[in-house]
């Protein structure tokens, strides 16, 4: 550890990009996160295959095809048809029940309960989440349910990066990005797929931007996620693909150009279709967690008809790529474009546990393959190789409606391990991306970094460095003595609404006591205890003249809610107190007055 010390110190001091001390907390967190994340996706991936076995498999008679770099795509009859319903029923009923009883935040697609975690909770996630998550999601993909794994593993690493948070008392700025480069570790460890993994950590959160600062530590959490992920499971890519497929005439670039278009137009379908299904469930008047069950035998009874929507399609799609028209002819295939749209909002949006990115990928594909298929014997636009177009329909619906185009194209290129299909992709992606506007998957996503509350901070610097102390803090200070019992002071603080109180003695500000110093003490004590056993002594304080900006930072820097202010020239000598809530409360009237100034 010593040496890391020495060679991270040399190479900040060298390079100058940032300090050694930043370098060596983000490389341990990284590497703890990209562990675990690699470790929850084996488990996952077990958990999956053992619940398909023993609910498909023994119930239906039936195992969906896998793709070609897990196990060879075998097409196998169904034993027992008429059984499909009963187990995505019942399926549905006990996922309804794990989550709706232990965890109901683990509802639903999970790289949108991230998100909304990283914008709106400070980047915390309960700990039963991720576990809770994990159980449900494999047995709602077991019994056939319309969903994929990305956003249950998602929600696995960014569950315990909030962990890893709390374990190293991160801040909350901290917090949020250890949770942002968990769920990159999940991603890019099950998809073979670190550098999609890892940038799509810091894209996934916005609409039109970047979170840049997790991308350092997402690219080491990643790729060690991967390599724990891959040293069990192998190297190969999760699809194989042909090497004719790649792009080589100029020409092709306006085929692609309508494969754009169309996918823009499924993937706003895609989008709309999932949350009218939500709203529809949300309004039926039974408990939450018969709704999963409903959702699975409407799942179920399409499923007799069109079995190649249960589960998460990936094997289908690895015919597609293959061109296999045969056992995936035309026909199937458009019917596979809607009923993978309305299945998958059966299994995930009545409250249901999966992922819609498979999904995702599987319409793309679909659409892709549909195209092909109708127009290559007409035109010269369209490539001779089936492989190609499928793939970059894989890319361009997802990559428009999720708002990811830079990390999904990535991310099916190193799933497919062919990249020659990048700059098609970028015509295609592009075009879907604008198509879909404020369409949505992920409703949790904010425009910019701007309209992120974890940001507001941020991007009110401006307005906070005009703004004083003196014009925010309060002067009418409720304080206590050092002798006082803290039975005493926990009432005083109760009856005024109070987190924290300056201790004086004999008018010397000597120290403070917050509301969580008091819960430390068994509340037996409480009559025993005297105020001076328990403040704080190590103060941090404002002057009046100081900017809110300068008080904020200090605040953060310290990790605490409350700034005693004291005289230029005594600083023993308290004459206000400063809370984060003044901040708040002082940026939002100015900056009310200011707008009604414009108006």
């Amino acid at each position: 550890m010593i040496r890391l010390r020495r060679v991270l110190t040399v190479l900040s001091k060298t390079f100058g990009i940032v300090d050694a001390s930043y370098l060596r907390k983000w490389l341990i967190i990284a590497v703890l996160v990209g562990m675990v994340a690699g470790a929850g996706s084996i488990i996952f991936y077990l958990a999956i295959k053992w619940a398909t076995w023993l609910m498909l498999g023994m119930g239906a008679g039936y195992i969906p095809p896998a793709p070609g770099g897990e196990e060879q795509a075998i097409l196998a009859p169904i034993t027992r048809c008429w059984m499909i319903p009963l187990i995505t029923t019942l399926g549905g009923l006990i996922s309804g029940l794990l989550v709706f009883k232990l965890a109901p935040e683990a509802e639903g697609h999970g790289t949108d309960a991230a998100i909304n975690s990283f914008h709106n909770k400070d980047g915390f996630i309960r700990r039963r989440v991720p576990f809770v998550k994990l159980v449900a999601s494999a047995i709602t993909i077991g019994s056939g349910g319309s969903a994929g794994r990305e956003g249950p593993v998602a929600l696995i690493g960014a569950g315990f990066g909030s962990a890893l948070a709390d374990f190293f008392k991160l801040n909350s700025r901290d917090r949020r990005i250890v949770l942002a480069i968990g769920i990159g570790a999940g991603i890019g460890a099950i998809f073979k797929a670190p550098l999609g993994g890892a940038i799509l950590s810091t894209e996934i959160l916005y609409r039109r931007d970047f979170e840049f600062e997790a991308l350092l530590p997402s690219f080491i959490a990643s790729v060690v996620g991967y390599s724990v992920f891959a040293s069990w499971h192998g190297w190969t890519h999760i699809f194989s693909i042909r090497a004719e497929s790649a792009f080589q005439r100029p020409e092709e670039l306006l085929g692609y150009a309508i494969l754009g278009i169309v996918c823009g137009l499924f993937g706003m379908l895609y989008g709309r279709s999932f949350y009218r299904i939500r709203d529809l469930f949300r309004s039926l008047r039974v408990p939450d967690y018969v709704k999963p069950a409903i959702g699975g035998l409407l799942v179920g009874v399409i499923g007799i008809f069109l079995p190649q929507i249960l589960g998460m399609g990936y094997g289908w799609l690895q015919l597609a790529i293959d061109g296999n028209f045969v056992a995936l002819p035309l026909a199937i295939m458009l019917g596979l474009i809607f009923g993978k749209i309305i299945a998958t909002g059966f299994s995930i949006a009545s409250g249901g546990s999966g992922g819609v990115f498979a999904p995702g990928l599987v319409i793309g594909g679909m659409v892709g393959g549909v195209i092909w298929s109708v127009l290559h014997n007409f035109t010269a636009i369209i490539p001779a190789d089936p492989s190609a177009f499928v793939v970059v329909g894989m890319m361009t619906l997802f990559g428009g409606i999720a708002k990811a185009p830079l990390a999904i194209m990535i991310m099916v290129s190193e799933m497919t391990g062919n990249y020659s299909l990048l700059i098609p992709c970028m015509v295609s992606v592009v075009i879907a991306y604008f198509l879909t506007g404020d369409s949505y998957i992920y409703e949790n996503q904010v425009n910019t970094r701007a309209d992120s509350p974890a940001h507001r901070v941020e991007y009110s610097v401006p307005l906070l460095k005009k703004l004083r102390i003196g014009d925010a803090m309060v002067t009418k200070v409720v304080t206590a003595s050092p002798d006082m019992r803290l039975g005493d002071l926990a009432s005083l603080m109760k009856s005024n609404g109070i987190d924290a109180v300056p201790v004086l003695d004999s008018g010397k500000l000597v120290g403070i006591v917050a509301t969580l110093d008091i819960a430390r003490v068994p509340e037996g004590k409480w009559q025993e205890a005297k105020t001076r056993e328990i403040m704080s002594r190590r103060l941090i304080v404002g002057y009046a003249e100081e900017s809110l900006y300068e008080a904020l930072n200090r605040m953060t820097k310290n990790n605490i809610s409350h700034l005693p202010v004291v005289g230029q020239n005594c600083p023993e000598k308290l004459i206000g107190i400063l809370a984060i809530t003044d901040i708040a409360l002082s940026y939002d009237l100015r900056k009310e007055s200011t707008s009604k100034r414009k108006a």
